[in-house]
């Protein structure tokens, strides 16, 4: 299954709501993509330019949307940035399928 790494900033809402109610947010964010038919792989809160990180697989990148809407919908986030990971493995076939291509750059 596809890896993402999805990036995350709570509103002032969301962080006074989870202020008022400390809860470990992972819980729900498990539930979602489960029911999705993906999974939680990690969940860190960071200092930064984001509040947080989720890593998760998902079946493809439109469960991945799925899951990051449903997120956006409830209100307490401000900011969400998913990028899909590969492994070194995958890197490697991805280096070795592009050395393989003839692609020109532009003239001038």
């Amino acid at each position: 299954m596809p890896t993402y790494m999805t990036c995350f900033s709570y509103n002032t809402e969301g962080w006074q709501k989870l202020a008022r109610n400390p809860e470990d947010r992972s819980v729900p964010v498990k539930a979602l993509l489960e029911k999705l038919g993906g999974k939680l792989l990690s969940m860190y809160y960071m200092a930064g330019d984001y509040d947080g990180f989720i890593i998760y697989e998902a079946p493809d990148a439109k469960v991945a949307a799925t899951a990051i809407v449903g997120v956006e919908l409830a209100g307490h986030i401000r900011t969400l940035k998913t990028s899909q990971l590969f492994t070194v493995a995958e890197t490697l076939e991805v280096l070795g399928n592009a050395g393989k291509l003839a692609y020109p750059a532009p003239k001038g």
